[in-house]
């Protein structure tokens, strides 16, 4: 037994000491913005989607492209605008002609044929095209004229959005949503980090990033976070936390009554476990604690919450009736 515990601390070290070497190479690039990246590798170690909402010029986009260097995955860019259409995504049946002038229909694959796809400004394309991710996001396949495609693992959508209320914007669908993983708010830098920023961008010199884990060894690591222990007690409060965004819950608190229109889904319940698994790693233990589901429930949840009308009206967000959940809900169940 004590062989087994032996072992299993030392892959633990070795998974921090690997994720750490990926978060070291990336902060080469990006400046700052340490929750962000912190929960882009969250997400991408439990073999989930990640939606990234700020203003246009924080660094969003060029996150990516350099996870996707250190990763050394494929990578593809779309850039989606109103007029993107589902079979530009998804790629379409074209009619092609043999050595002997015979023809056919052959699937000429699309963009999301890749292992890193970043869906740039996701929400200025309509909800039809937003929609055609639906099936690729939960399976990780494409359906065209009857046939399924198997898209190579690991496979992740990092989305980018601008805020809602910017103008030429469509809202995602709740399903789609519901399809990420973490959904993280990108702000402002502080002085120093853009002090930082500026020194490095503007003198001529790029930074030197280097491939730190491949797709095989990242896909290891998923699967052996999955195999952190979750406590029942511990897991009885997050599907209590999970049900106290339900209105009119036997969980619920007040300011989810008054401004919650529709709570989590199950697949809330889910990322709280999967993505506080590898908190408590990073944190040296194999068993998650209440902190660690506390760290990871604003991002986790943001997006599957909706408000009401008397929220939108009265100016609260998402994240302060997220807040008061966690005040309100204990740490020990009935």
């Amino acid at each position: 037994m004590s062989q087994s515990v032996e072992s299993m601390a030392a892959e633990a070290e070795a998974f921090r000491d690997r994720y750490h070497a990926v978060r070291e190479m990336i902060g080469r690039v990006i400046v700052g913005h340490d929750e962000i990246v912190e929960g882009v590798l969250t997400a991408i170690l439990c073999g989930g989607h990640c939606l990234i909402e700020g203003a246009p010029g924080l660094g969003k986009t060029m996150l990516v492209r350099t996870l996707a260097q250190v990763l050394e995955l494929d990578f593809k860019r779309i850039q989606f605008t109103p007029d993107l259409m589902p079979a530009d995504i998804l790629g379409t049946n074209m009619i092609v002609e043999d050595d002997q002038g015979k023809r056919h229909f052959e699937f000429q694959r699309g963009p999301v044929f890749t292992q890193i796809l970043l869906a740039d400004e996701i929400n200025r394309a309509t909800p039809k095209t937003q929609s055609a991710m639906l099936e690729t996001m939960q399976e990780g396949t494409v359906t065209a004229a009857g046939t399924v495609y198997q898209l190579q693992q690991p496979f992740f959508v990092l989305a980018t959005q601008n805020p809602i209320e910017q103008e030429g914007t469509y809202p995602l669908p709740e399903a789609q949503l519901d399809r990420f993983l973490f959904k993280l708010i990108v702000g402002y830098s502080s002085r120093e980090d853009l002090k930082t920023i500026v020194e490095r961008t503007t003198t001529g010199s790029a930074a030197s990033i280097s491939t730190v884990m491949d797709g095989p060894e990242l896909v290891k690591w998923q699967s052996w976070v999955r195999g952190v222990v979750l406590a029942p007690h511990v897991q009885d409060y997050l599907v209590r936390l999970n049900l106290a965004t339900h209105p009119d819950g036997p969980f619920s608190v007040d300011t989810t009554n008054q401004y919650v229109r529709w709570g989590a889904s199950p697949r809330g319940a889910q990322t709280l476990a999967l993505t506080a698994k590898v908190r408590a790693l990073l944190d040296g233990r194999f068993n998650v604690s209440f902190e660690d589901i506390r760290r990871v429930f604003l991002p986790a949840m943001r997006h599957r919450v909706l408000l009401n009308f008397e929220a939108q009206a009265e100016g609260v967000t998402t994240d302060t009736v997220l807040l008061e959940i966690l005040q309100k809900v204990p740490e020990k169940g009935d």
